[in-house]
């Protein structure tokens, strides 16, 4: 038989908060499904069920189960149903201040000569050509311009 590791037993207003989740219906499906989860595995609860059960019972895994029980247990309610903001983004901005400082330095300057003005493909060429980034499509010059409220025209 395995071992409990976390025992949850929920405070008076733990347990009324997470009620009133789950009766009210109108948040994310995740936090409902979290404080469902709590309240099935409240000690002090007569409906008290193993993590098997709350698994099969919402339609989740054990290990679902078990995160939710150990980061209660270690970090308390309003962490267990709050979704963790990531601290860096999936993909790294190419365009950062120094990059859009060089963009709009360039479209302000002359253009190329045989040219009448800057194009955005021009832009995104120069760019990689000076060694601001490594490649930088037209769109997102664009963006950047448009941002700034700076047109090529």
């Amino acid at each position: 038989m395995p071992s409990v590791k976390y025992i949850i037993e929920l405070t008076e207003s733990d347990r009324k908060a997470l009620t009133d989740l789950v009766t009210k219906g109108i948040a994310p499906a995740k936090l409902i499904l979290r404080a469902n989860i709590l309240l099935a595995s409240d000690r002090n609860s007569a409906k008290h069920m193993t993590v098997a059960e709350i698994a099969e019972t919402f339609h989740t895994t054990p290990t679902t189960v078990q995160k939710v029980k150990t980061t209660y247990a270690e970090k308390g309610l309003e962490q267990t149903l709050v979704r963790r903001k990531r601290k860096t983004p999936p993909v790294p901005a190419k365009v950062t201040g120094d990059v859009e400082a060089h963009i709009i330095a360039l479209c302000c300057s002359d253009p190329p000569k045989g040219y009448s003005r800057w194009t955005v493909r021009l832009l995104s060429e120069k760019c990689i050509e000076l060694g601001y980034v490594k490649s930088i499509s037209p769109m997102t010059i664009s963006r950047t311009l448009k941002k700034t409220n700076l047109s090529l025209t």
